[in-house]
């Protein structure tokens, strides 16, 4: 076991663990650390805690220092900053005529590096305009091409189900969503339905995917025998979220179908199992049986002496 704190260095991102150095942080306060990118200031949202060793990718670099309130204003100095930067590199875009959409400027901590976010349909010759935007603000430039759904999740908005995004809102990290999901629960396979603000498939496809394995798992699918406190009868239409099942009872199939809840429905599809006829051994047809006899069975001890010795 080893005690790391969970540090986030965007509202809504990764969750990088570092060495706390002995000191007791709590949440919500911010820290000095050491990153691939230099020195950063990131938020702590996970607190002193001790996690098992497999779950970290050593070496752990260690806590600097608590953040003061010089390092706030620095924070504050380079947000201003990135507003600047983004306005004069839209200009030298538009004047290179480069077929790209600036998304998001970020300067470092340090302000050693200040990056760039853009999306673009292809690939994009940018050299001359890094050229002159490192004349402009005489520090590295880096520009980084990243997707649609990326796009999205710095943005943010509001999606088709009224609420924010849930990339730029919870989500740390995007997941794989395939249309299979989308079949599983019971969803329109329109495109245009399924498929988020960022034009690809919903996120919420992925993390609601476990819910929907589970009540597929517990109620029961349509066609299937039940038995009801009114008698028996055949599922014709479920609803898995209520758990609200419609059955056609066996007595009245012409009537309509009856609603009751999962919970008290019990699947017959076993015991009509069990009462299908078992084939008996014995009245296997011999024929089988003549024809493996028939077979020659050629041993060794059959084999006269006077041939195996020749």
């Amino acid at each position: 076991m080893t005690e790391v704190i969970g540090i986030r260095f965007k509202n809504i991102g990764k969750i990088y663990y570092f060495d706390p150095a002995g000191n007791q942080v709590q949440k919500g306060q911010r820290v000095i650390v050491e990153t691939a990118r230099g020195v950063e200031c990131g938020e702590v949202v996970m607190s002193n805690r001790q996690v098992e060793d497999e779950e970290i990718v050593k070496p752990l670099k260690p806590v600097i220092r608590m953040a003061t309130k010089e390092d706030i204003k620095r924070l504050e100095e380079n947000a201003r900053k990135e507003k600047e930067a983004f306005r004069i590199c839209l200009k030298k875009i538009e004047s290179h005529k480069l077929e790209m959409k600036l998304v998001d400027v970020e300067y470092t901590f340090d302000n050693n590096k200040i990056l760039f976010y853009f999306t673009a349909d292809g690939r994009v010759d940018f050299r001359e305009l890094v050229k002159d935007l490192a004349s402009v603000f005489r520090t590295r430039i880096e520009l980084r091409q990243i997707g649609v759904r990326d796009e999205s999740k710095m943005l943010g908005g509001i999606g088709i189900c009224g609420r924010p995004f849930c990339c730029s809102t919870f989500l740390g990290e995007f997941q794989p969503v395939s249309i299979k999901m989308a079949k599983e629960q019971g969803l329109s396979i329109n495109p245009v339905k399924i498929s988020g603000t960022c034009g690809r498939l919903m996120c919420c496809l992925k993390y609601e995917q476990d819910s929907y394995e589970y009540l597929l798992h517990i109620t029961p699918r349509v066609g299937t025998p039940v038995s009801t406190p009114e008698g028996k009868g055949v599922v014709c239409e479920t609803n898995l979220l209520t758990g609200d099942i419609k059955v056609r009872m066996d007595k009245t199939p012409d009537a309509v179908p009856k609603m009751f809840h999962r919970s008290k429905l019990k699947s017959l599809r076993r015991e009509s199992l069990k009462d299908c006829p078992k084939k008996d051994k014995k009245e296997e047809p011999k024929e089988s049986g003549q024809q493996e006899e028939q077979k020659p069975v050629r041993q060794e001890r059959d084999i006269p002496k006077q041939q195996k010795k020749s």
